[in-house]
């Protein structure tokens, strides 16, 4: 059973930074494709970032770019997303997402790729 833990989560004022982690158990991060979600209150939930499990190919949406970073752990089994410059219009709840071996090798960038999630962590951006 793939279990997926997201910590780091916070508030803080804009222009702040946060780390978000996804600690995955059943299955090993370097076999999954991943992603990050945020979903804001009366807002549907969107892609953040996203890494395939055949070469760690990322991608990220245009307002993330330059701002978050995304990384993979295989030793720690863990997935980050490095957040800096933080705005308002980040204040969602991020979900960690996985699912195996998907997407043919390449990232995956809807939900409805993905089998597995984790429980969520507010992320707060006062200005």
């Amino acid at each position: 059973q793939v279990q997926l833990v997201e910590s780091g989560g916070g508030a803080v004022q804009t222009g702040g930074s946060l780390r978000l982690s996804c600690a995955a158990s059943g299955g090993t991060v370097s076999g999954f494709a991943m992603g990050w979600f945020r979903q804001a209150p009366g807002k549907e939930r969107e892609i953040v970032a996203a890494i395939s499990w055949l070469d760690a190919v990322t991608h990220y949406i245009d307002s993330a770019k330059g701002r978050f970073t995304l990384s993979r752990d295989n030793a720690e089994n863990t997935l980050y997303l490095q957040m800096n410059s933080l705005k308002p219009e980040d204040t969602a709840i991020y979900y960690c997402a996985a699912t195996g071996f998907g997407c043919s090798g390449l990232v995956c960038l809807t939900a409805d790729d993905y089998d597995y999630w984790g429980q969520g962590t507010q992320v707060t951006v006062s200005s």
